[in-house]
């Protein structure tokens, strides 16, 4: 038993080495673990560079299979249509369509507007194209407001979409016409104009008698009375009583109330309003009408597609759906000619010019 004992105390003795000035006693095992060599560190495993990108690679191998067979589906589906319900069909790819090319067009209002205001430009600044798209759209959006509001309440859409079905001129903004449409309800338009034509011609007959310069009057008579026998008349002769449109009796701020409604109405403004809201209305129209034709003169008519030009003419009051596009070109010059002879204050000759311009405007009289 002594030696037992005697011998574990030597393990013990062996065990506890001191180190150090202080003599602290230190365990063999972790003794050996510091003073063991380090072992080398773990060889990197490297991943081949297709395994680090497999989960996002099939994610979007998945996604491209789904919306693959969703177009697939979809085709299908728009054949189904075309052969079971041609007319839905027709109704549908033109609301499909219309409503892919109002969002184009809202991105690209979008881009102008951030444009504008990162170069601090005010929108007469800008070039044609984009002042004619503005121009647009906001007569677009006028027209698209009050169907949005009617389909607020809940179940009202269905009734808001039999009542575009019902009367899509009147409900539905230009993107949602069908081509055949298109040119209907454009010539329905112009003939609503038309109306007010003869009217404008009897008012600027009625307020000739207060001009006071018998030539000045004499002239103005003469160019009425030519464009009610069914004659186009000169450019010259319109420049000829321009002075006549910047103050009484036929400046926009002189014009009589009634003569200001019928101009409403040429223009597609609506003349129930009051007469100071109104004229300011007429105003401001007439100005943009201005600022646009000065921004085609920078750009040039030959810049223009058959389109944008037919668009121009039916602007300023002349019927284009059927024009052939050299004729829409050649009023549009006419035009032109006169609008870059004129001032911001003599706007009201423009208003004016819409009618006696296009009343009895034929390619053959002008070829």
């Amino acid at each position: 038993m002594s030696l037992l004992l005697g011998w574990r105390g030597c393990v013990r003795h062996a065990r506890q080495l001191r180190l150090g000035h202080y003599g602290v006693p230190v365990p063999a095992a972790s003794l050996y673990r510091a003073l063991r060599p380090p072992e080398p560190p773990p060889a990197l495993r490297l991943r081949h560079p297709a395994y680090q990108f497999s989960a996002k690679t099939n994610s979007k191998n998945v996604l491209s299979a789904i919306v693959s067979k969703i177009r697939l589906m979809n085709k299908k589906y728009e054949r189904f249509l075309e052969r079971t319900f041609p007319r839905f069909y027709q109704l549908y790819s033109t609301f499909l369509k219309g409503f892919q090319v109002f969002i184009s067009e809202f991105k690209e209002i979008r881009r102008i507007k951030a444009n504008m205001s990162h170069k601090n430009i005010q929108v007469h600044q800008l070039p044609y194209r984009e002042m004619e798209r503005l121009r647009q759209f906001r007569r677009d959006l006028i027209k698209a407001i009050p169907v949005g509001i009617l389909s607020i309440p809940p179940f009202a859409n269905y009734l808001v979409f039999l009542l575009m079905y019902l009367f899509p001129r009147q409900l539905l903004i230009r993107h949602f016409w069908t081509p055949k449409q298109h040119a209907e309800f454009l010539d329905t338009y112009h003939n609503m104009r038309k109306e007010a034509y003869t009217e404008v011609i009897d008012g600027l007959i009625q307020m000739s008698q207060l001009v006071a310069d018998p030539k000045l009057q004499k002239q103005m008579l003469d160019l009425c009375k030519k464009v009610q026998k069914g004659v186009h008349p000169d450019i010259s002769e319109l420049k000829a009583v321009r002075m006549l449109f910047v103050a009484h009796p036929f400046g926009i701020q002189q014009l009589k109330v009634q003569q200001v409604k019928i101009l409403s109405r040429v223009l597609f403004l609506t003349p129930r309003l009051p007469s100071a809201l109104l004229r300011y209305r007429l105003r401001s129209h007439l100005s943009e009408l201005y600022q646009l034709d000065q921004a085609m003169l920078k750009l040039g008519t030959g810049e223009l597609s058959d389109n944008e030009v037919q668009v121009a003419c039916y602007t300023r009051g002349l019927n284009s759906v059927h024009l052939h596009p050299l004729a829409c070109r050649t009023w549009l010059n006419q035009w032109l000619a006169l609008s870059s002879s004129l001032n911001d204050s003599e706007t009201s000759l423009l208003a004016h010019s819409m009618v006696l311009l296009s009343t009895n405007f034929t390619f053959s009289s002008n070829h």
